[in-house]
């Protein structure tokens, strides 16, 4: 058994409301050393794989059919093993 940890995030390129709303949220507690703040997800996904290989196949093809937009999104995933 193995755990996928996936992270997904909008693009660099693309703006992010919801980031730019905590980041001055956390200005105006007086945080203005906390710049470009980005909002993503976080995904964890428990794969019955007989390798750490054929999980990070599962987990990849995942991201790119379902977890992430692949044209709004960036997505970076761990394997670990456990989970049982």
């Amino acid at each position: 058994m193995y755990i996928a940890k996936i992270l997904t995030t909008l693009r660099k390129t693309i703006l992010d409301p919801q980031g730019k709303a905590v980041e001055n949220s956390l200005k105006s507690l007086g945080y203005d050393n906390i710049t470009d703040t980005r909002i993503g997800k976080y995904i964890e996904l428990k794969i019955d794989a007989k390798s750490r290989a054929e999980a990070e196949k599962t987990a990849e093809e995942a991201c790119k059919k379902l977890l992430a937009n692949p044209v709004m999104e960036d997505y970076s995933f761990e394997i670990i093993e456990g989970g049982e």
